[in-house]
């Protein structure tokens, strides 16, 4: 479902200058200067409002937590969340996914988040599925050696496609779960759609894999 498009988005994000960056490409090899410090930079693709990464950056403050969204009206929501707040360790960047080699360096990632990403159902939609050969390509460019990819959706479909493309571009899987909830994991961080599939019984897909 497509979020209500809020009116002059991209004008009203130029009020977060402190989480929203406006021209990432500048920083293209840099991120960890313009970050001010060493530390591993993870990347969720598709933030959504933000409540995943959000956290994720607020428990996590020894790594640098980029979120990437492709709608403006999507990141002001996200990022209204958190404008009283102080969480220098996250900042958000629109761009579409085909472009992040042009955001990031090779081996300039640790980790990358996909996150109930849309899976594109129909075959001659292949081409946009997040985890695709374009995508992949881009993602073992941009991982460093080691570097993670970890992946949720409530789609067995498209996780099952997943599951080959990674197998096919010769990751490393380290944890796979059919059920994420109806195991004994602690601590698990939730985004907005997650909630809602559980709040009606649905089985969330989990994987990830290493570069």
């Amino acid at each position: 479902m497509r979020l209500r498009k809020i009116k002059d988005a991209e004008i009203k994000l130029q009020q977060y200058p402190q989480y929203v960056v406006f021209d990432p490409a500048q920083h293209y090899g840099r991120w960890l200067t313009f970050f001010n410090n060493d530390y591993p930079l993870y990347l969720e693709i598709g933030m959504g409002k933000g409540k995943f990464i959000i956290e994720q950056a607020a428990r996590n403050q020894g790594v640098n937590f980029v979120g990437c969204e492709v709608y403006e009206s999507i990141t002001l929501r996200a990022v209204r969340k958190i404008a009283d707040k102080d969480i220098g360790n996250l900042k958000m960047i629109n761009c579409n996914a085909q472009d992040l080699d042009k955001i990031f360096a090779a081996g300039e990632v640790k980790k990358i988040y996909l996150n109930f990403s849309d899976p594109w159902p129909k075959a001659r939609h292949e081409k946009r599925r997040l985890t695709s050969k374009d995508y992949m390509d881009i993602y073992r460019c941009i991982l460093c050696d080691n570097g993670e990819i970890e992946l949720k959706t409530d789609n067995p479909c498209f996780f099952e496609y997943s599951l080959i493309q990674f197998n096919n571009y010769g990751f490393h899987f380290t944890d796979v779960s059919l059920d994420l909830h109806g195991s004994d994991r602690e601590n698990i961080i939730t985004t907005e759609y997650e909630e809602k599939f559980l709040e009606n019984e649905q089985k969330i897909y989990y994987l990830k894999v290493k570069k």
